[in-house]
């Protein structure tokens, strides 16, 4: 019987010792440490091993079960599911050779390297979900089965009125809460709505989504660009525009990464209530800090001017397609009609679910294992940088899923991020971000679908596909 011991550092100063045995485990399976068919010690074994409680190697073993990480077979003990991690050891790691020669190997065939958006989908709680969903059935009353009403499960809006008003410092009445199928829909239900007030413009931030600005443009909405700088939306430069109303994204601006300045946020509510303009906030990955305090959003200073939108796609998964949209009092009624017109309401088990999990505290404790793994994978992807890229500026790094590389002026970030797709990377270039020419060329990396070998793997196939950078980065 193999003991992972070895493999498992813990710093028992941080709270979360479920969490970093999970991660510990998981990354020994990826890199091969832990081969398929290996047996791993009973729980109360390992939890001697490593003086731990026995729970908490339970709860280890049972997410990396839920996973398909581990077997748990009666009478036979835990293993190693089979082939798990194959990929990984059988691309081991770049030759040298084909780094200084031009095409890179393809380390990640699955696409989902260094690409942003995205969390690790194998972290997906499913033993967590497995019971949530079990407790909403055995807990739904016969009514609850016909067409729900079209804003959503009223057990949920409560439970997501509670969480965000604790987690995000939101001032939200369940009663104008819509839940939707993710956040597109939200953007698409605001976009409508303007659109039937007689909008025809709608500011954006720019660099910007560029998968929001289709949101808006199919809903008829011409995006507008306003630019972003080191404080976040230039306020002063929205309201020279005239615009009804502005899509931002205070508390971790995507992509730079920027924190809405405090005083930009008074003067972005002071134009909202001057102008009768709408701020639509996308608080899209908030949850995920590491180096920073926590923000709170814009809704919960003036939820009478702010449009507030989220979703569970980064926390837990995009298959998901739960996302909420809270609106001033004055929307709701043309924002459920929105909503009823596109399908007279969403899946009510699942909005059942999710109010379980969220009652119990099972998202609570996912995000915190999750930020956990994040933060791990963000300085793996930051040290790699650093290595491989030492002429790169790091920005961005402080919260969310992904950072942001500046590359010197005369990069074609746009062929160097195909070049990166080819060779099984999907970064984004900063230039199709942008509705306003100018700008460094630049890359936005994610770190969250992939353990820190991988990322590291990645950086270096990256370096390969450039020319020598020639001035040292920084990181902010």
């Amino acid at each position: 019987m193999t003991t992972p011991e070895a493999l498992v550092e813990l710093d028992r100063a941080r709270p979360g010792l479920a969490g970093q045995l999970t991660v510990a485990l998981r990354e020994a399976i990826v890199q091969g440490r832990l081969v398929p068919g290996t047996r791993l010690p009973s729980s109360r074994g390992l939890a001697a091993d490593l003086r731990l409680s026995r729970g908490v190697v339970v709860e280890a073993y049972e997410q990396l079960v839920a996973e398909g990480r581990l077997l748990a077979r009666p009478g036979a003990g835990t293993v190693v599911a089979p082939d798990t991690g194959a990929t990984q050891r059988r691309s081991g790691p770049p030759d040298a050779r084909s780094s200084a020669a031009g095409p890179a190997v393809q380390v990640n065939p699955s696409g989902n390297g260094l690409r942003s958006g995205v969390p690790d989908l194998a972290m997906f709680p499913r033993a967590q979900w497995r019971r949530a969903y079990e407790r909403a059935l055995s807990r739904a009353r016969d009514a609850d089965f016909d067409y729900g009403d079209p804003a959503g499960a009223p057990r949920l809006r409560t439970e997501l009125s509670n969480y965000l008003g604790r987690v995000r410092a939101a001032r939200v009445d369940p009663a104008d809460l819509v839940i939707t199928t993710g956040a597109a829909q939200a953007f698409s239900l605001v976009a409508a709505v303007l659109r039937s007030r007689g909008a025809t413009t709608i500011g954006i931030e720019d660099p910007g989504s560029v998968a929001i600005r289709v949101h808006f443009e199919a809903q008829g909405l011409r995006p507008v660009p306003v630019p972003v700088d080191h404080e976040g939306l230039d306020v002063e430069a929205l309201a020279r525009t005239g615009l009804p109303a502005v899509l931002t994204t205070p508390a971790h601006q995507y992509p730079t990464g920027v924190v809405l300045a405090p005083r930009r946020r008074a003067a972005l509510l002071a134009w909202a209530r001057t102008t009768g303009g709408l701020v639509v906030e996308d608080d899209y990955d908030a949850e995920f800090r590491y180096d920073r305090d926590p923000v709170g959003c814009l809704q919960g200073l003036a939820p009478d001017l702010v449009a507030h939108i989220g979703s569970a796609s980064k926390a837990l998964a995009p298959a998901m397609r739960l996302g909420w949209l809270a609106v001033p009092p004055g929307w709701r009624a043309a924002v459920v009609a929105a909503k009823t017109a596109a399908d007279i309401g969403g899946p009510v088990l699942e909005q059942l679910a999710f109010a379980e999990l969220l009652a119990d505290g099972g998202y609570d404790r996912h995000l915190r294992r999750s930020r956990q793994a994040h933060r791990q994978r963000r300085d793996a992807l930051t040290a790699a940088l650093r290595r491989y890229l030492p002429a790169a500026r790091i920005s961005g790094i402080a919260a969310g899923l992904h950072l942001v590389v500046e590359l010197p002026d005369g990069v074609d970030d746009e062929g160097l991020a195909d070049a990166a797709q080819r060779a099984g990377l999907m970064p984004v270039p900063l230039s199709r971000l942008r509705l306003a020419p100018g700008g460094p060329p630049g890359l936005v990396l994610g770190y969250a679908a992939n353990p820190p070998a991988e990322l590291t793997r990645a950086v270096r196939t990256l370096a390969s596909l450039l020319p020598p950078l020639p001035d040292p980065g920084r990181t902010r």
